[in-house]
C-alpha cells in the first residue's frame, strides 16, 4: 500500500475573519477605480465647456478648477513668396476676430457670444454661451509686416504674410573643403 504521507490540517474561515477588499492588493479594483475617477472628471469638464463656464480672462474652467485656454490650433506654411497661416475657428464671424501686428508679434484674437431665447406654451429656454481666444506667432525676420492679410471663409481663418524681396531670394553657398 503506498504511504499515505503527512496529514495536514484543513482550515477553514468564517466570512468575517477574510481580509477585508481595502486591505488586500487588488491592482484591477485600483486600475478600474482610478479610470472611474478620469472620467467622472472628464464629465465634469466638458459639462463647462459645453455650458460655457469661464474664468475672468476667457479661458474655461475644468473640472478639477484648472484653466484650459481655447487656443484654435494653426497650420503654418512656408511657401517661396509667402508664409499662411489656417486656423479654424467654426460659428465665428469677421466682426468677432481682431489680427494685429505688433512689437514682431502676430496676435489672433476672438471672442464668440452666442444668446438663444425661446417662449413657448408650457416653457421658456434661454441660453447664453461665451468664449474667447487668443493665439500668438513671431513674424519671421524676412516677412513683409505692411502687406499682411486676413480672410474668413467657410469657419478658417487665413492669414498672408507676403516675404519681403530680399527673403524670397535664394543664395546656394559652396561647400569647400578646408
Amino acid at each position: 500500500m503506498a504511504d499515505s504521507g503527512t496529514k495536514l490540517a484543513v482550515k477553514t474561515e468564517s466570512l468575517a475573519e477574510r481580509a477585508s477588499p481595502s486591505t488586500e492588493w487588488r491592482p484591477m479594483e485600483t486600475l478600474r477605480r482610478d479610470i472611474d475617477h478620469f472620467i467622472d472628471d472628464l464629465g465634469k469638464s466638458l459639462r463647462r465647456v459645453a455650458f460655457g463656464l469661464s474664468g475672468g480672462d476667457g479661458a474655461l474652467l475644468l473640472g478639477n478648477g484648472s484653466l484650459w485656454p481655447m487656443t484654435p490650433a494653426a497650420d503654418i506654411v512656408s511657401k517661396p513668396d509667402r508664409y499662411e497661416i489656417t486656423s479654424d475657428v467654426p460659428g465665428m464671424d469677421e466682426k468677432n476676430i481682431e489680427v494685429k501686428v505688433s512689437d514682431g508679434m502676430l496676435t489672433i484674437r476672438g471672442e464668440k457670444k452666442h444668446e438663444t431665447e425661446e417662449k413657448h406654451e408650457g416653457y421658456y429656454l434661454s441660453e447664453r454661451r461665451f468664449g474667447a481666444f487668443q493665439r500668438s506667432f513671431p513674424v519671421p525676420s524676412g516677412a513683409d509686416a505692411d502687406k499682411i492679410e486676413a480672410t474668413l471663409k467657410n469657419g478658417v481663418l487665413t492669414i498672408i504674410v507676403p516675404k519681403a524681396a530680399e527673403a524670397k531670394a535664394e543664395k546656394t553657398i559652396a561647400v569647400q573643403a578646408a
